[in-house]
């Protein structure tokens, strides 16, 4: 067997393994698996201290490190529709109610390249984040 697909079996079997448990992932975790399955995802349950949001376009975005920049960041990637829901749900929005506090979150990590611009072109230069994307409120639960 190739190791980039013994690798892959071992990353899916610790996934199961994981899952099963119902163990949540933390963020480096989650970030080794996901760039190991590059560019496909890893799915499972993942958890996180919110340390810092951000918006960009209509997505907000929840971070586990205060720079999302940092290497050990996870990234929640908040849609509008599943944002409504939390505001609705949290009776506030969720990035001044979730800050500092635990969640977990449904969803599947995926390395995303994020490439440097200067006005508006590539400039060639890039670096990784990885992210998961929330489409609906009940994908995030706060356990503390």
């Amino acid at each position: 067997m190739k190791p980039a697909a013994l690798f892959a079996v071992l990353a899916l079997a610790g996934c199961a393994t994981a899952r099963s448990q119902g163990d949540a992932i933390p963020p480096m975790l989650a970030i080794e698996r996901a760039a190991g399955l590059a560019p496909g995802g890893y799915p499972g349950t993942f958890v996180m201290t919110v340390r810092a949001s951000g918006r960009q376009g209509s997505s907000l975005y929840l971070n586990s490190e205060s720079d999302y920049r940092d290497p050990r960041n996870l990234s929640l990637e908040v849609r509008p529709v599943a944002q409504a829901q939390l505001e609705s749900r949290l009776g506030a929005p969720a990035e001044t109610v979730l800050l500092g506090r635990t969640i977990q979150v449904d969803g599947e990590a995926r390395r995303v390249r994020i490439d440097f611009t200067v006005g508006g072109r590539p400039t060639g230069k890039y670096y990784y984040q990885t992210h998961v994307v929330i489409e609906r409120g009940e994908q995030l639960r706060s356990v503390d």
